[in-house]
């Protein structure tokens, strides 16, 4: 035999390589185990911190609708020196203003300011029409608008059409504000909650206002499935909020049960949203991602109703008997109970831990099968955070599950109990702020809408020279902006000059005062001397007929007197000062119309 000579010293460095190496390899193992238990700890505390670590589920927000640029100009100048009998030329400052508002609100900016712009423009629509348009008037301009949900263009005549499509992105900008607030902390939870409320207000108040949508987005049933969603997602934020700065304590066991119920309450909204999402024809035009995100949320809540209860039943101090009844209206039966009585509260802590461990194990069946429809459903993965959160409220059952196990538990527990929704904080849908924004009428240089609208019918008179004499100018005055002769007498001045009783009070030695108030009036006839005044009035004449676009001639289009007052009117008459426009839904063809009033004795 050969025996090989080594090196010196080289038999002991392989067996310490070999060493080294079985060491490492024990140390790797024992990394990875100690990484597999910081894993597991990492996702247990992660499941208990849940909402505190501002992990949240993400909500819907819906997409503004978008429009064609629209040319005012030649429309409204072809009205103001048709009808109004003034230069439309001289109007070219005010119709720049009009175009950029519009533009501005084609584009706005996704906060406070966005919907400051949206709400301006809207009440200077209402302007627009209660100047402009009476039926069957029209502008002769199409109104294009993109459908929010599908993409399909419609188009229409009537100003109403634009109106409503700006209240729809009111309401789509109030998603858009609150699906991107931090519920993380009350604060931002608040502004959530506060902004869909104002988006199932917009969608309400569209609903019931609006009628014959030529578009998917605007019709009744997606109005009414925009609502119910928004009504929910403020639900869950108000969910959310409760559980800020930090979950109830675990030995408040009332609380656990007030936020199961709350989750309940939560999960049957979303299931009602699901129900009416899914039916035609409200199914044809939602998106499928939609529907499939509102079905995995009612799965989701329905099982943190069952947590949230089992937590109370296993942590909580419920064994005070005076509290037992009142704690008892929590559960319902489940749904398969052939025997319907009223559910008993277990009295003992055993017990109380079996009915626990049974509403757990209905909360993991809950949030796997949530999981389940999560991965079949086509939810963009790339932007959805639920997975997330239903896992590690999954993780955080499942861990409560196994601190409630026990190898000697042969009988498990009976069905768990429904629970019966309920929410301790009343939601309501809230009107858009629309009023607060305040707007000046952009062609309040025309005259008070009271007079100064295509409702009206009138005739320029004048100017007309009127002397003093010994009884004065023989007219007498009421009214403001404009001043109104209420009555002239036989035989005066005025008589001779051609005045009569009706007629408005325009321009005063050549200044314009169709917004000047009786007293400014009364002190420049008071001023003039004996050479006179020179008047210009406006007469308004009977009702003949509708004229069409571009008459000479206008007429009296509204169902009303010939002098209806600012009350009657949809709308107040504007100041030059900055206004508020009239009430929320002058747009409306329905709106009711009041009676005509005289006009006061100023």
């Amino acid at each position: 035999m050969i025996l090989e000579e080594r090196p010196e010293g080289q038999g002991a460095g392989e067996e310490s390589s070999i060493c080294k190496a079985q060491h490492g390899g024990l140390q790797s193992r024992r990394a990875r185990i100690h990484q597999q238990i910081n894993k597991q700890l990492q996702m247990r505390t992660g499941a208990e911190n849940l909402y505190r670590e501002g992990v949240a589920a993400p909500m819907i927000p819906l997409g503004l609708k978008e429009t064609k640029e629209l040319d005012w100009t030649t429309p409204l100048k072809e009205l103001i020196s048709g009808h109004f009998g003034e230069d439309g030329s001289s109007y070219e400052a005010e119709l720049r203003e009009l175009e950029a508002l519009r533009q501005a609100m084609r584009t706005p900016s996704r906060d406070a300011a966005g919907l400051e712009v949206l709400a301006a423009y809207y009440n200077q629509l209402c302007f627009l029409e209660a100047r402009f348009l009476a039926p069957p008037r029209s502008l002769g301009l199409f109104f294009h608008w993109y459908d929010s949900l599908t993409g399909v263009p419609a188009q229409q005549r009537t100003l109403a059409f634009e109106k409503g499509s700006v209240l729809f992105n009111i309401g789509a900008l109030h998603t858009q504000i609150g699906a991107r607030q931090d519920r993380s902390c009350t604060e931002g939870t608040s502004r959530a909650v506060e902004a869909f409320q104002r988006a199932a207000g917009a969608f309400s108040l569209l609903r019931e206002n609006f009628s014959h949508a030529p578009s998917p987005d605007m019709s009744a049933t997606s109005l009414h499935a925009l609502e119910q969603l928004m009504a929910a997602q403020a639900q869950e934020c108000i969910f959310e909020g409760l559980l800020l700065p930090a979950p109830a304590a675990p030995s408040d066991g009332l609380a656990q049960l007030h936020l199961a119920q709350e989750a309940a309450q939560v999960a049957a909204k979303y299931r009602l949203v699901y129900q009416t999402m899914a039916q035609p024809p409200a199914h044809d035009c939602m998106p499928v991602s939609w529907t499939a995100l509102v079905h995995v949320k009612a799965e989701y809540f329905h099982s943190l109703a069952h947590y949230h209860a089992a937590v109370a039943l296993c942590d909580g101090s419920l064994a005070d008997k005076g509290e037992l009844p009142v704690l008892q209206q929590v559960f319902l039966q489940p749904p398969d109970c052939s025997v319907p009585q009223g559910p008993v509260l277990p009295q003992e802590s055993e017990e109380h831990r079996k009915l626990g461990k049974a509403h757990l194990k209905r909360a993991i069946l809950g949030q796997e099968e949530a999981l389940r429809l999560h991965a079949v459903c086509p939810i963009p993965r790339e932007v959805d955070l639920l997975q997330a959160v239903v896992a590690q409220a999954l993780q955080r059952s499942l861990a409560r599950y196994l601190e409630l196990d026990r190898e000697d538990d042969f009988c498990e527990a009976a069905e768990a109990p429904d629970i019966q929704p309920k929410t301790y904080h009343k939601l309501e849908a809230r009107t858009p702020c629309l009023s607060q924004v305040k707007v000046a009428d952009i062609f309040h240089r025309l005259g008070p809408l009271s007079v100064f609208s295509t409702k009206n019918q009138w005739r320029l008179v004048g100017p007309i020279h009127v002397t003093r004499g010994e009884g004065g100018f023989g007219f007498t005055l009421r009214g403001d902006s404009p001043v109104l002769i209420a009555a002239v007498v036989p035989g005066g001045r005025a008589a001779a000059a051609g005045l009569k009783g009706g007629d408005y009070i325009v321009s005063v030695n050549g200044q314009p005062c169709k917004w000047w108030k009786h007293a400014e009036v009364v002190a420049q006839l008071r001023a003039v001397g004996e050479a006179g005044v020179s008047l210009q009035v406006v007469s308004l004449l009977p009702s003949s007929g509708s004229p069409g676009k571009g008459d000479h001639c206008p007429g009296l289009l509204g169902p009303g007197g010939l002098l209806k007052s600012q009350r009657d009117h949809v709308c107040k008459t504007p100041a030059p000062a900055r206004a508020s426009p009239w009430p929320l839904l002058g747009w409306s063809w329905k709106a009711k119309q009041g009676k005509s009033r005289g006009c006061a004795a100023p």
